[in-house]
C-alpha cells in the first residue's frame, strides 16, 4: 500500500471531520478548489484539520458564493509524531517561510519564534508562519500541522523551561564532536531544538542557555551555516537519532 496518494489533490480545513460531516470553504478555498484545480460539482478532494485523519471529500456544493466540502470516507488515520519543539531567532522573510515549511515537513511538533540580542526580524506574522506550515503540510501528505507559538523573549524561554524536555543546542563554540553521537546517548522523551540568528548568541546569552541543566550543546561542524540550513541539518540530526526515521 502506498504511503501517501501523491496524484490527488489535498486541502487543509480549519473543521472538525467524521463521515458526512460538511464543510464551508472560505473564500480563498472555494476560489482555489473552482479556480485553480478546476473542480466541480460531485468531484473528491482529500482534506484534513491535523486531528482526525486524511478524508476523502466530495464537493457538494460549486457555485459564485462558495463551496461546501462533504466528507465521505476516511483515508489515513491520524498520525502523530515526534515530541519535537523548533526554537528559532525570526529571520527575514523568505527565508523564514523557507524553515517553517522545512521544519514542518520534518514533523516538529511546536514552532516557537524566539527574540534574541541578534535578532534581525523581531516583528512575527504568526498568520503567515501558519500558512506557510499549512501549505507544506498539504504538499507533503504530512497530516500533523504544527503548533505556532507566540514570540518569546529568550530569558524568559530559559526561565520557564519544563524540566521534561531536553534542549539541543546548536552552539557553534561547542567541541566538534559527532552530533550523532551525542544525541544517540539521549534518553527519549520531550525535546527541544534551538538554533540561534545569523549573528549567533550573545556571550550572556550561551551562558544563560548552557546554565539551564536540560541543555545538551551540539556542533553541526566546522563550516558555518546560515540559520534556514541549519535548522534542517539539527532537525534530521535530531529525527535520526530520536525522532521517528528509525
Amino acid at each position: 500500500m502506498a504511503v501517501h496518494d501523491f496524484t490527488s489533490q489535498r486541502l487543509f480545513v480549519d473543521h472538525s471531520l467524521a463521515a458526512g460531516t460538511t464543510v464551508t470553504c472560505t473564500p480563498e478555498q472555494a476560489s482555489y478548489l473552482r479556480g485553480v484545480l478546476r473542480l466541480s460539482e460531485g468531484d473528491e478532494i482529500l482534506i484534513f484539520n491535523g486531528r482526525d485523519g486524511e478524508w476523502r471529500a466530495e464537493l457538494s456544493e460549486a457555485g459564485k458564493r462558495g463551496a461546501v466540502l462533504e466528507a465521505v470516507s476516511l483515508v489515513r488515520e491520524q498520525a502523530g509524531g515526534p515530541d519535537i519543539h523548533y526554537l528559532f531567532a525570526p529571520l527575514k522573510r523568505a527565508r523564514l517561510d523557507y524553515m517553517v515549511q522545512k521544519a514542518t515537513e520534518m514533523g516538529v511538533a511546536r514552532l516557537v519564534p524566539v527574540l534574541t540580542q541578534h535578532t534581525v526580524a523581531e516583528r512575527v506574522n504568526l498568520d503567515r508562519l501558519r500558512a506557510n506550515a499549512i501549505e507544506a503540510a498539504e504538499q507533503c501528505g504530512i497530516l500533523r500541522v504544527p503548533e505556532i507559538a507566540h514570540p518569546v523573549k529568550l530569558a524568559h524561554l530559559i526561565k520557564d523551561w519544563d524540566a521534561a524536555r531536553v534542549l539541543v543546542y546548536c552552539d557553534e563554540g561547542a567541541v566538534q564532536a559527532s552530533p550523532l553521537v551525542q544525541l544517540k546517548a539521549l534518553a527519549p522523551g520531550p525535546l527541544a531544538v534551538l538554533v540561534g540568528p545569523e549573528g549567533g548568541f550573545s556571550p550572556a546569552e550561551r551562558e544563560m542557555i548552557r546554565a539551564l541543566p536540560q541543555t545538551r550543546a551540539i556542533s553541526l561542524g566546522p563550516r558555518i551555516m546560515r540559520a534556514d540550513t541549519a535548522a534542517v541539518a539539527a532537525l534530521a540530526l535530531v529525527n535520526a537519532a530520536l525522532g521517528d526515521w528509525g
